[in-house]
Parts: structure tokens; sequence; C-alpha cells
């Protein structure tokens, strides 16, 4: 038994992300490009911007006539948080289901997708992290902490990513949250000589953001005992690593009604 055919829409399609979304989209049987989101190249074709994919979807610079014009099933959007909030926002509107790797949305905004999610009955996928490792990685770090209640997060990441910290150190550290008890670490009276020195404070865990040329996405979680520690890692060393996730996104959504934050909530 063949699987239907899924029919995306990618928000983004000469990013990084974005083209790696393309050739996802074109290596996947039961994937077709139904259309492309962009700023520029209106009317254009995917096959006629150089380094994309050779597809004949059309590219809209206007999102809402998109949605409008398009018959899609999905929308993949990888771009950046206020773009990715206003086409999660469109395309649940015209029954589009999203897959958003976009990390940034403010409690405020998740939770007005979340309910226009639940009011329409499209189901919808944003995640901090599309890599299966990453996901992984942030679940354990969960389970550590029971037993490893002092920790810090450092989240290394290419010095042309818009937010600090990472989407995915703030899951990270909201999930720990959820089985830690607040407390303050470090010593009573400590003091930064130079402001922003021990990291962003969330619920007394510490998280330190670096942006270097080069990197792509990493996370290590630390957590210290007495006489020991202890390191949960994950590095992503090409767009790649994300795709698998993207793919099992695109699946998994077209068989839910509500909006799920974060990959962990689609894997069995």
């Amino acid at each position: 038994m063949t699987q239907d055919t899924i029919k995306v829409i990618v928000a983004g399609p000469r990013g990084r992300m974005g083209s790696e979304a393309l050739q996802l989209i074109e290596r996947t049987d039961h994937f077709e490009l139904a259309a492309a989101i962009d700023r520029k190249h209106d009317g254009e074709r995917i096959k006629d911007i150089e380094g994309l994919t050779a597809s004949d979807a059309v590219i809209y610079t206007d999102a809402a006539r998109c949605f409008a014009e398009v018959q899609a099933d999905v929308l993949i959007d990888l771009t950046v948080p206020e773009t990715g909030y206003t086409h999660t926002k469109l395309a649940i509107e015209h029954a589009v289901r999203p897959v958003v790797g976009t990390s940034g949305f403010t409690d405020e905004q998740l939770e007005e997708l979340h309910a226009l999610s639940e009011e329409k009955g499209i189901g919808a996928i944003i995640a901090p992290n599309f890599a299966i490792g990453a996901v992984l990685m942030m679940q354990f770090a969960k389970q550590a902490a029971k037993y490893f209640p002092t920790v810090e997060i450092i989240e290394k990441h290419h010095d042309q990513k818009l937010d600090a910290p990472s989407g995915t150190a703030v899951k990270t550290a909201q999930l720990i949250q959820e089985v830690r008890e607040p407390a303050k670490q470090g010593h009573p009276e400590e003091k930064e000589t130079h402001a922003g020195a021990r990291g962003a404070d969330f619920d007394g865990m510490r998280i330190h953001s670096v942006r270097l040329p080069g990197l792509v996405a990493h996370q290590e979680v630390l957590f210290g005992a007495p006489g020991e520690q202890f390191t949960v890692k994950h590095d992503s060393f090409n767009r790649a690593s994300f795709m698998s996730g993207v793919q099992l996104a695109v699946e998994r959504v077209m068989k839910m009604n509500v909006l799920a934050y974060g990959l962990e909530n689609i894997l069995d």
C-alpha cells in the first residue's frame, strides 16, 4: 500500500534550512512541492532560481495569496520568529497544517496559535529543534535533573542566529523546570564583575549562548554533584541533521487536530 501524496508549501526556500527542505521533498516519493513563499522572485518557479531544486512550483511573495490559491496539506516554515508566526497563523486559517522550526515565539504567541489550532481543528507542530538526537538530549536532560538539580546549559550556534538563548536551550530549561525545584545556583554572594558573565537566569539555572562562524547547532547540559559531573551533549554538524525530524513531523501532523510544541510530543 502506497502512502498518499502530501502537498507541501515551503517558506524561505532560498535559506539554508529552506533549501534543505526542498531537497527533502524532492527525494521523498510521497511528498510534493506545491509552492514556495519568499521575499523575492514573485511568480517565478523554483527551478529558475540558481542552487534550488528542479521543481515547477511557483514562488509567492504574498503568503496570504499563496494559501488562498494553492491547494496544499502542509506548510514547512524554517524562517525567523516574526515571519514564522505570521505564516503559521495564516496557514491554520486556510486549513494548511504548519510544521515550524522557527524558535523565538513568545508564550503569548504560542497560546494564541494553540487556541486557533484547536478552534479550527487543524494540527500543527512547532519544534525548537528537529534533530532527533537533540530531542533525545532534551528528554535525557529532564530525566537527569531528577537526580542532579544543579545544572547549567551551554548552547552554541552560528553567528547569524537571531535569538539568544536558542529555542532548544529554553525548551530544555522548561523541561528541567518540570522536575526541579527553583533554586539559585552558585555562591549566595556571587557578583558579576562584568554584566552577563554568568549567563541568562532561568528559574535559577544558567543558560550560556555562544555565537561563532563555523558552528551549526550544539548544546551541552552540565549537571554537577559532589565529586561528579554528568553531561548530556548533542551536535548538529550540518543542516541535513534536521530533515529526519521534519519528515516525521510532516507525516504525523496530517493525523493531528491540535498544536504540539516540541518534537518529543510526536515520538513513540
